[in-house]
Formats: C-alpha cells, structure tokens, sequence
C-alpha cells in the first residue's frame, strides 16, 4: 500500500519551480518520487531495504495468483 504526504511550499516558488522543471521537460511529481527514493536509500539499512523488497515481492506474487485464479474461474471448460 502506497502512503500519499503533502508538502507545505509558497505558492511563488512552487510557481517557479514548476516552470523552470516544465522547460526542461520534468514533472514535479517524478522528481519528488526521486527525492524520495534518494532518502529511503540513503536512511534505511540495506538489510531492511532487502526485507522490504522481498515482502512486495511476496504480495506482487500473491496478488498475480489471485488474477490467475479468478480468470480461470472465468473461462469456460
């Protein structure tokens, strides 16, 4: 599950800022998810990251089963 956080910026640098992003073809949100990515590598153990990875991984694997169950469950005979 995906947690959403806000951040408070003034509506002038925000302004700018998405501008001079848009001019090099840049969007906030993917920079942000950078920024982001940056300090969980930089601030979480490698062994926790490795757990973490694993566990999405087992989830992504029974999320696919549940797919494949209900589709064959679909299909006719």
């Amino acid at each position: 599950m995906k947690k959403q956080i806000s951040v408070s910026v003034e509506s002038e640098k925000f302004s700018a800022l998405t501008m001079y992003l848009e001019q090099k073809n840049m969007h906030l949100t993917e920079e942000m998810d950078k920024c982001i990515e940056n300090l969980y590598q930089k601030n979480v153990p490698q062994n926790v990251r490795e757990f973490i990875e694993l566990q999405l991984l087992e989830k992504e694997i029974q999320r696919e089963n549940r797919r494949t169950k209900s589709k064959s469950k679909l299909e006719p005979a």
